[in-house]
Order: C-alpha cells, then structure tokens, then sequence
C-alpha cells in the first residue's frame, strides 16, 4: 500500500510542476493587452528612397571613376568624416548632401561590392553626438557612391554628422 501511494505522490508532484509550467510559460507568451506608451515604434517613415541621382552628382561621379581608373585596388578600407551641413572634415571621398539628412559620398573607384558602417559622430573631439539614427546603402545609379540617410530619435530626417568607413573587396 505503501508503495503505490508514493508512486501516487511522485505522479501528481510531477504533473503538478508540469502544469504550473505549461501555465505560467503560456501566461508569459501571451502579449500584453496594450503596449506602453515609450515601447510603441514611431511613426512609419516618410520615405525609404533615394532621391533621384542629378545631373552634377552624375558628372562628379564620372570624373571620379575617371581620375580614379589608374588605381588598382586589392582590398581597401577608407574613411569619411562629414559634418551635419554636409562638408567633409577629413578622410577620403566627395560629399554630396541633397536634402535634411540625405548625403551621398562618391569615391574613385567602384564601390557597389563593398561593405559599408556608418554611425552619427562628430567631427570634432568634444561631446558625444546627438542621439539619432543612420542608414546606409549602395547609391542607384552611381557604382562609385554610398548613400547616406540620418534621422533624429523621432524618425523625421534631420542634418547629422557621421563617421563612414566603406570596406571594398
């Protein structure tokens, strides 16, 4: 007798034990009714597009690749230091800014196969750069330009300062 309850026991502590966590694992999987206020994403975007390549940014690129075209590049890692207004403050490239926080940076030589990293920064060696966000890709249209889009916390495009480094195969 004595024996079956304690097998008794042991089963119904075990199922107990796998119940409370089946339950409190669904409990927590579920979501909650409503999202806080500060974990809601912002707004969806305006735009996820380039704009269109102009005629003067296609000219400079041109006579980038074309000044460039007697260089011939093993693997490359260069850099590019832009302040918020769109000029370059040190390293490598032209820079190109179209509108609030869109910029364009053209090289010598082709870079679509490349791999690209930009953060916000500063040009200068004081203060941490104002908080925001930054995206980068291949510019259409243009094999020897990267473009570069910022955005301030909130999600609308604003002029920012960043460090690019583009790593080329």
């Amino acid at each position: 007798m004595s024996t079956s309850f304690r097998r008794k026991a042991a089963a119904v502590t075990f199922a107990v034990l796998a119940l409370s966590l089946a339950g409190g694992g669904i409990a927590l999987a579920q979501p909650s009714a409503k999202a806080p206020q500060e974990a809601v994403q912002p707004a969806a975007r305006a735009s996820n597009s380039q704009p269109p390549v102009t005629a003067e940014s296609a000219r400079k690129a041109k006579a980038a690749l074309k000044a460039g075209a007697a260089t011939t590049l093993v693997a490359t890692n260069v850099f590019t230091v832009v302040n918020s207004n769109g000029t370059k403050a040190r390293g490598t490239g032209t820079v190109i800014k179209y509108g609030p926080g869109q910029y364009e940076v053209q090289f010598g030589y082709v870079v679509s196969a490349g791999a690209f990293l930009a953060t916000i920064s500063r040009a200068d060696a004081c203060c941490i750069p104002p908080a925001g966000e930054i995206s980068v890709a291949p510019r259409l249209s243009t094999p020897n330009a990267v473009f570069i889009q910022t955005r301030n916390s909130a999600g609308t495009p604003a002029d920012l300062g960043f460090t690019l480094l583009t790593h080329t195969p």
